[in-house]
């Protein structure tokens, strides 16, 4: 399940925030399908070699954005289906990753239509292209 999770303890961006946002990419990939079981804290803390309260952190802010549903007793589990997003909202994280993504690509000295068809070729497959 960790496959796929990439932690760089050296990022700037938290340990939390690097889960959570592994964990979304795995879901929108269809890695983690809907209604599938997600490791406990404690298992994905191990498999990271992390605080659980780091792995907590970021299942709180999933099941909280809806992407996540906690049935007590039973476990953590992403949702049936994703959580509908407001166009403001998606559209500013979409221009925050396009940020990121675009300023790799110039860091790395890509050029545009090669980034371009590089997220195109990660894109999940059957989905709007």
């Amino acid at each position: 399940m960790t496959r796929g999770l990439n932690i760089d303890p050296s990022e700037a961006a938290p340990i939390w925030r690097q889960i959570e946002e592994g964990l979304r990419r795995l879901v929108a990939s269809g890695a983690l399908a809907p209604g599938k079981a997600v490791p406990s804290v404690r298992e994905m803390a191990s498999d990271l070699r992390v605080n659980p309260a780091t792995v907590a952190k970021a299942y709180q802010r999933l099941a909280e954005a809806g992407v996540f549903a906690v049935r007590r007793g039973e476990g953590t589990f992403v949702a049936a289906s994703p959580p509908p997003v407001a166009r403001a909202e998606r559209l500013k994280t979409l221009r925050d990753g396009a940020i990121r993504y675009g300023s790799l690509a110039v860091i790395l000295g890509t050029p545009c239509d090669e980034a371009v068809e590089t997220l195109k070729h990660v894109w999940p497959k059957g989905e709007g292209r």
